[in-house]
């Protein structure tokens, strides 16, 4: 049984100006992807879904921080999510180990303990974002898009080409870009 076998290989860079001409030709990694950075909508998905498995304060509103995260890239939006989840983690931490000290102290207190912190807070985020930045520079994000426009119009043959008709008429009766007009030079 032979069977025909397909490989694809797919590669992520953040310098596209360096890949090797050779490496784009036909056959080969042919087909470049230019994903800008997320926009509104895609930074709250992305939030969400870093914050899925997360217990956050009901007066986190995931939507506020997406709008003002303009121009963050989904990495960065991460590591916001991660530094709230990481405050709330130290914060709780700190508190059993104060009520830990506490009933070392007082032995005869009887303390039922609860999660100290159920839940990561708009504090949180707030000291998570103060530490909040851009990965992307604005002139990479200006050099990747006009990367990819210069990509794009250097592959395939643009709005000129069309193919001859399908009925068997004459091609040559609609001059195509491989064609050209009916001029004699030696005439």
């Amino acid at each position: 049984m032979n069977a025909k076998k397909n490989v694809f290989i797919i590669g992520a860079t953040n310098r596209p100006d360096i890949i090797d001409s050779a490496i784009l030709r036909p056959g080969r990694l042919d087909q470049l992807i230019y994903i800008p950075l997320p926009d509104e909508e895609s930074r709250t998905s992305i939030l969400n879904a870093n914050l899925r498995k997360s217990p956050i304060s009901k007066d986190i509103d995931v939507k506020v921080i997406s709008q003002v995260t303009k121009g963050f890239s989904g990495a960065d939006l991460t590591e916001i999510c991660q530094r709230a989840c990481k405050l709330a983690i130290r914060e709780s931490i700190e508190k059993d180990i104060a009520a830990e000290k506490q009933r070392e102290a007082n032995p005869d207190m009887d303390v039922e303990m609860d999660d100290p912190v159920p839940e990561i807070r708009r504090d949180h985020f707030t000291e998570a974002m103060r530490f909040a930045r851009r990965s992307v520079p604005e002139a990479d994000i200006r050099k990747y898009e006009m990367f990819s426009q210069t990509l794009q119009q250097s592959r395939g043959f643009g709005s000129n080409f069309t193919l001859p008709p399908a009925d068997g008429s004459d091609p040559a009766a609609a001059p195509g870009p491989f064609q050209e007009e009916e001029d004699d030079l030696y005439s």
